[in-house]
């Protein structure tokens, strides 16, 4: 039934000067939500730059990789620096007259003289007349002859000429874990190599295996105007981390490791 004039209306709408106006505080709201919101994306854009800059190799200069560790003379972080490209005797050379230049030669020199190459008389001889100082070479030689010789050969099952026994692989392996300057000036540096090193005969009859050990090597370096030199070096032991709950390889698998996996270059 329609709905007569004296009937009770239904307002479904207010009029135009009754609408409720929206509350004062939701009006101030609106600008700080969107300010916020800009401040938050300019944030996250921020970060977003500087974590995609962080990994870029060159990303700073070099002071700033000075003053990541400047009472140390280094800094734990790599420097990004590529190892140099050219090697005499198969050992890495021409370094950069710098200081990181001193330490990326001192890395790479502690692998030769931790080599098992180091064991053979020819070989010894060519690594010496490659890394050492043209000035300090004879002593160096003498002094790594004697520490070489007939004794150490012979505690590790080697013959004279340092060749392992038929069926066994000798492996004398030295790792640079990391690097540091104690002294420098432009002829001369002084530089400490914390490695960890593989010794021993790998195989089934084998009474000397393979261990690992932890040792520092400083190395004192002369700038001979055309690269860095060595010109003597100390060794001492560690520092050494607790060994880890690791079962042992097989002879088998160790002397497959030391045959198919070949070394490094290093730079600091």
């Amino acid at each position: 039934m329609p709905l007569s004039d004296d009937q009770p209306h239904t307002r479904t709408r207010l009029p135009v000067d009754e609408q409720p106006s929206a509350p004062a505080s939701l009006r101030q709201s609106r600008p700080l939500r969107t300010l916020l919101t800009v401040l938050v994306v300019v944030t996250l854009l921020v970060v977003a730059v500087s974590i995609a800059n962080r990994g870029k190799p060159g990303g700073g200069s070099s002071s700033d990789h000075a003053a990541v560790g400047a009472g140390s003379g280094a800094g734990p972080a790599p420097s990004g620096d590529q190892p140099v490209g050219t090697t005499v005797n198969g050992i890495a050379s021409g370094f950069p007259h710098s200081d990181q230049g001193a330490q990326s030669a001192a890395a790479n020199y502690a692998v030769a003289i931790g080599s098992a190459d180091m064991f053979r008389t020819d070989s010894r001889h060519s690594i010496i007349a490659t890394i050492a100082d043209p000035g300090a070479a004879g002593a160096l030689q003498s002094r790594l002859d004697q520490g070489f010789g007939g004794d150490t050969v012979a505690r590790y099952g080697l013959d004279a000429q340092g060749r392992a026994p038929k069926g066994l692989t000798f492996v004398s392996r030295t790792v640079p874990v990391g690097t540091k300057s104690t002294n420098y000036n432009d002829g001369d540096a002084k530089v400490e190599v914390w490695c960890t090193g593989l010794t021993g005969l790998a195989g089934e009859r084998s009474v000397q295996p393979v261990t690992t050990n932890w040792f520092t090597l400083a190395l004192v370096l002369h700038w001979t105007g055309s690269d860095w030199k060595l010109t003597d070096f100390t060794s001492r032991q560690g520092p050494a981390p607790m060994p880890g709950d690791q079962q042992a390889a097989t002879a088998d698998e160790i002397t497959g490791a030391a045959q198919q996996f070949g070394g490094f270059r290093y730079a600091r």
